[in-house]
């Protein structure tokens, strides 16, 4: 049976070096699960590969969106399956890596069978958002599907529209479509987690904003300021720039805000990592024991 190695952890703890260094000593390929990566002109922000990163070792699923694109991680489900399929035909083992936990689940655990939106219901919920606001729009799904409403994060909009969306076009709840069944998967998954002590971490992660901006961060996010209400740019590193450009912040406080919501956001993929009791955890410094660890659960 083929392997895939699951690289995870929080923002900032080490995950891109270790996976090549891992994808290298098994002689294959790495699988992106960052939802932002996957967007060609976010490369700053998004702490994408470099070229060098990507000579070293085959990258797939980076850079293959427009900003415009819609995506979901029903479809990155459907796109990397279809190239594990192809990749375990000439490779035993595979490593996939990122800290996007919806897209790490829907390769581990599949996601259900949600219905794809069609481009008129999804311009409607836009323009109603837009209009409207989250919180009205929060109001009508407890209304519409009460169930949702009671877990959703009802600070994130593109949970809050997806759902309404779903509710539009089908007629039916999104909780009737969440029935949330562990799929079965043709390969062997050894799921690695790395952790830091958290100051290390921290500090790891204002360094790392430190040097996005100082390879210019700042410009690329200016570059988008136009298309700030894009969803591919509700995005920490990005969102903070913008209110920058509007004038709502000044630079400074703008890049404390970037490292504050980074190390939130560093919290938030901890909490969700942590329910996944067949996640194996190391330093990101014990390379040998993770090769180690690997080679024992392969079958």
């Amino acid at each position: 049976m083929p392997n895939l190695i699951v690289l995870i952890g929080p923002t900032g703890v080490g995950k891109t070096e270790l996976s090549l260094q891992i994808a290298e000593h098994f002689n294959t390929d790495i699988i992106s699960a960052d939802s932002r990566q996957l967007y060609y002109d976010l490369k700053i922000g998004t702490a994408a590969p470099t070229i060098e990163q990507l000579n070293r070792v085959k990258h797939h699923l980076v850079g293959t969106l427009q900003l415009t694109d819609y995506y979901s991680a029903a479809k990155y489900e459907e796109e990397a399956l279809a190239l594990l399929n192809v990749l375990f035909k000439t490779k035993d083992t595979v490593v996939l890596t990122g800290g996007s936990m919806m897209y790490v689940d829907a390769i581990c655990k599949g996601i259900d069978d949600i219905p794809t939106i069609d481009s008129e219901t999804r311009q409607m919920m836009l323009d109603r958002y837009q209009s409207e606001g989250l919180e009205q729009l929060c109001a009508e799904l407890k209304l519409m599907d009460p169930d949702y409403y009671n877990i959703v994060d009802l600070k994130n909009p593109k949970r809050v529209v997806h759902a309404l969306e779903i509710c539009y076009m089908t007629g039916r709840t999104y909780t009737s479509f969440r029935t949330q069944q562990q799929k079965t998967r043709p390969f062997n998954i050894i799921k690695i987690g790395l952790t830091r002590e958290r100051a290390e971490l921290y500090q790891r992660i204002n360094t790392r904003v430190d040097q996005m901006v100082e390879e210019g961060l700042i410009e690329e996010a200016r570059c988008f300021f136009a298309q700030r209400q894009l969803n591919s740019l509700n995005t920490v590193g990005y969102k903070e720039l913008f209110s920058y450009f509007d004038g709502n912040y000044d630079l400074s406080f703008a890049i404390e805000k970037i490292k504050q919501n980074s190390r939130i956001y560093s919290r938030k993929q901890m909490t969700w990592f942590k329910r996944d009791h067949n996640i194996s955890w190391f330093h990101p410094d014990q390379k040998n024991e993770i090769i180690e660890h690997c080679l024992q659960q392969m079958k």
